[in-house]
């Protein structure tokens, strides 16, 4: 027999339907407001890394132009430094969805990159007796001037770089590393306190489990600190 359209519709839609429990149920997971992985943000908007990168940018050019030919093993360390530096910034932001314990230990190892490699210059110009700029100096506050331009790019730096001489482009790289370091901390205070209101990937997977089998949302949203991490602030 053949079914008119109205009769159709309803058993179409009564074949497709679905007991209202277990809709209800379903919505649920729509409905959290916090989620197993948290969501993390783009590394190259990061103010931390984007001076990180001028950093090795720097580094890499100084080295092979000051020091290369000389049989100085610190032009490997200095570029391994200013890279990991770096690296290890991307790579923690990589981290954060599922490890924010990763995403600290990758952040930390990336600032103790750092500081290896600002002790690098520093010994440049020491053992060589070259001055080292007063933070409060023109030639630093221009520097940090240059700083605050967002996004960091080589560009800004590249005229110096390629034609001062090396006590200048060492004192410009290490006013840059203070700020990628200041930048670096600020971060670091940001995840530990995540880690320690929110916790691990072990601890949010078992808190978002139990509120979804009790049938109401989370009450808790995921951090953006990725997001606050983006700070024009310098010291």
């Amino acid at each position: 027999m053949k079914e008119d359209g109205k009769n159709g519709n309803n058993r179409k839609n009564e074949s497709h339907g679905k007991n209202p429990s277990h809709h209800s149920h379903s919505s649920q997971p729509s409905d959290l407001t916090e989620r197993v992985l948290t969501p993390c943000g783009d590394y190259r908007t990061l103010l931390g890394f984007q001076k990180a990168e001028v950093v090795y940018d720097i580094t890499f050019r100084f080295v092979h132009k000051f020091l290369s030919g000389r049989g100085d093993r610190t032009v490997d360390q200095m570029v391994q430094a200013a890279r990991s530096g770096k690296k290890n910034i991307l790579e923690g932001s990589k981290a954060a969805p599922t490890s924010t314990e990763m995403e600290l230990k990758l952040t930390n190892v990336a600032r103790a990159s750092l500081e290896e490699l600002l002790d690098d210059y520093q010994d440049f110009l020491r053992v060589r007796e070259l001055p080292v700029w007063d933070k409060n100096s023109k030639e630093a506050l221009y520097v940090r001037k240059l700083g605050r331009k967002t996004p960091q790019t080589y560009e800004y730096y590249r005229e110096f770089v390629e034609t001062r001489p090396p006590e200048v482009v060492a004192n410009i790289a290490l006013c840059l590393i203070h700020q990628a370091n200041y930048l670096i901390d600020r971060q670091l205070l940001r995840l530990e306190a995540d880690f320690i209101k929110n916790g691990g990937l072990r601890e949010r997977m078992t808190r978002i489990r139990l509120q979804y089998r009790n049938g109401r949302p989370s009450s808790h949203k995921p951090h953006e600190f990725h997001r606050a991490h983006n700070q024009s602030e310098h010291p």
